[in-house]
């Protein structure tokens, strides 16, 4: 009689373990899926400085924003109109399938793109290429919360590069007569050490295209301490010393340069608006020297931990 007893005690112990285990997997949740991950969030700001790798993904090096809506891809490659173009999103650049956490995207000009992605919390993805062995960071955010005026600002150097030249169109008439009075042009370069400028004695009113470029030299922008919305520009010219300036921005197209060693105030109109669209190279009428822009790193490039581990 104690032995049935037994028997049936540990039968019904059995029974009841393998009841809760059937219902615990019955009962487990499966996780946001990759489509709702992707989507989550309006505008995945690209945090270059965060990337690992030694690789380049082109669309991801160039973009600000990148936005995934209903199979479409969207970015914010230029900071002149960045909060406005496309409602905020940008420009559509191409096409995205997503599955078993797996992101392809079909770029209209680069071609085909393929990441596998990771949720990092609540507010961060990674998209890692297994062919450049590469990961990019993008951090989450609404339209509504999404401080554009930050980025615009931690980007001014972009911002210059985005007008095919600069015309003076106001000097003050106070301030000491120097040698940047005669200064009419200025074109920032995209591309290689991304710190070349040229300038231009030019009379007034001509197009850019025409433009002949007097002399090239290396530019720094530079912060302020306390104020996010002023920045120092210094134009490095060899044959009258460097030109020191604080620059502020009065809108998308129009800069003010203030020359504290003369105390002149200078205003320059962007002319030749260069938009980043879908193609490898600017868009501009031909300026010369002008590439694609790409962002760059503000730090040295890091090899990646993650191992490609895709089958």
């Amino acid at each position: 009689m104690k032995t049935i007893k037994l028997l049936l005690g540990f039968s019904l112990l059995a029974t009841l373990f393998t009841s809760c285990y059937t219902e615990v997997v019955v009962e487990d949740d499966p996780g946001i899926s990759i489509h709702q991950l992707l989507t989550s969030h309006e505008l995945w700001y690209v945090d270059i400085n965060s990337t690992v790798g030694y690789g380049e993904t082109p669309f991801l090096q160039k973009a600000f924003t990148i936005s995934f809506r209903n199979g479409v891809v969207y970015a914010n490659n230029n900071i002149v109109g960045i909060g406005d173009t496309g409602n905020g999103f940008g420009i559509d650049i191409g096409e995205y399938e997503a599955y078993d956490m797996i992101l392809d995207v079909y770029h209209d000009i680069d071609g085909f793109e393929t990441f596998d992605v990771y949720q990092i919390d609540g507010n961060t993805i990674e998209l890692y290429n297994p062919y450049n062995d590469t990961s990019y960071f993008l951090d989450g955010y609404q339209r509504g919360n999404f401080d554009y005026d930050f980025v615009f600002y931690d980007n001014i150097h972009y911002f210059l590069q985005e007008y095919e030249a600069w015309e003076k169109t106001y000097t003050s008439d106070f301030g000491a007569i120097n040698e940047f009075d005669n200064e009419n042009y200025l074109q920032f370069l995209a591309g290689g050490n991304d710190s070349t400028f040229q300038s231009s004695q030019d009379e007034l009113g001509m197009n850019p295209a025409n433009l002949i470029w007097d002399y090239t030299g290396i530019y720094g922008v530079g912060d302020v301490n306390g104020n996010m919305y002023l920045k120092t520009l210094t134009l490095d010219y060899d044959y009258f010393d460097n030109e020191y300036f604080e620059l502020s921005v009065i809108n998308d197209g129009k800069i003010e340069l203030f020359h504290p060693s003369s105390e002149t105030i200078y205003e320059f109109e962007g002319r030749g608006y260069i938009q980043y669209l879908k193609t490898s190279k600017s868009k501009g009428d031909g300026a010369p020297g002008t590439t694609d822009k790409m962002r760059k790193h503000r730090k040295d490039k890091v090899p990646n931990p993650r191992e490609n581990t895709r089958a």
